[in-house]
């Protein structure tokens, strides 16, 4: 049963229309740049987005802002919220973020800093400008024929320049399995050597190349922490472009409880009660993953379903 409660970045299509039908309307697409209800979504070559310096919002700009502070900067559509056209303006090194912050009362600020303190739907709107802007500055070349590629359909595809070529590139998107194992009432988390004292999470690994998902989860958690687990089920998905990657989380089973670890892959992994967590937290022992990340869901669940425990309150209280 999945999670009633959204992932961070996650429910963007409650919100916005991608109007990817109409992208490669030309006509259209300049006519929504211009609309006086028009919003922009700034990104500097970092990938980081500017709020306004005192509230936890992005400033967004409108289109009479675009055209006098950032004329020649690339823009891609988004899509259509609320009415209005929202883009993303996507600046380089040789714009002067300095005097812009100045002249936007504004500040930037990265998307792993920003998921937690933007509202919802900013969040999302941030994540999907990120991802996209990851893609392009990465997509320079064709892969077939090395030549320079020319971004089409508003920001969203890339074509070959060469025209004995004239190869279409698309976004991509690299994804990931990211699984909470149970075995007779207890989970089975882990820890990378270079995360902070005591922080475990659920183990996760990128998909490979003709295997389904439900057998990646059964080899990444083999490969990580030597524990054979059985039936696997669909939990929830989290867009995460840090840089282009989608989450896909998943609850499984156990067959055994035998860990053994491979050199390389965790520090340490262990099975943990509910009990366990409760007294982790309170004493300080254990620390959780982000609640930006999927992670935490997939823990929050676990514990509510297995034990009625609130994971938000129990970290509240810890702290």
């Amino acid at each position: 049963m999945a999670s009633t409660n959204l992932n961070t970045f996650a429910g963007l299509s409650l919100i916005l229309d991608r109007v990817s039908e109409q992208r490669d309307a030309g006509d259209w697409v300049t006519e929504q740049a211009g609309a006086r209800n028009a919003r922009y979504l700034l990104l500097d070559p970092s990938g980081d987005a500017y709020l306004h310096r005192h509230e936890e919002a992005l400033r967004w700009l409108d289109a009479a802002e675009r055209e006098l502070l950032l004329p020649d900067a690339s823009w891609s559509l988004l899509g259509i919220a609320d009415g209005q056209p929202h883009f993303m303006l996507l600046l380089d090194e040789h714009h002067d973020h300095v005097s812009l912050e100045s002249a936007l009362d504004a500040r930037r600020m990265s998307l792993r800093e920003a998921g937690l303190r933007l509202a919802a739907p900013e969040a999302g709107l941030f994540a999907y400008a990120k991802g996209l802007a990851h893609w392009q500055r990465e997509t320079q070349f064709c892969a077939r024929c090395g030549s320079p590629l020319q971004l089409v359909s508003s920001g969203h595809r890339a074509q070959c320049t060469n025209a004995a070529c004239g190869r279409l590139h698309f976004p991509r998107t690299d994804a990931a399995i990211i699984v909470i194992v149970e075995y007779e009432g207890a989970c089975l988390l882990g820890r990378q050597a270079g995360w902070p004292a005591g922080r475990y999470s659920t183990l996760a690994g990128f998909i490979e190349p003709g295997e389904a998902l439900e057998d990646a989860v059964r080899r990444e958690v083999a490969e990580e922490s030597g524990v054979i687990v059985g039936d696997v089920h669909y939990h929830s998905s989290q867009p995460w472009p840090l840089p282009a990657s989608l989450m896909v989380g998943f609850t499984a089973n156990a067959i055994s409880p035998a860990i053994r670890l491979r050199d390389g892959e965790l520090e340490d992994a262990r099975w943990f009660t509910p009990r366990q967590i409760v007294d982790g937290l309170a004493d300080g022992s254990l620390g959780t993953p982000s609640r930006l990340s999927v992670s935490y869901q997939l823990l929050s669940h676990w514990l509510r379903e297995r034990a009625g425990l609130d994971l938000d309150a129990l970290v509240e209280r810890a702290h």
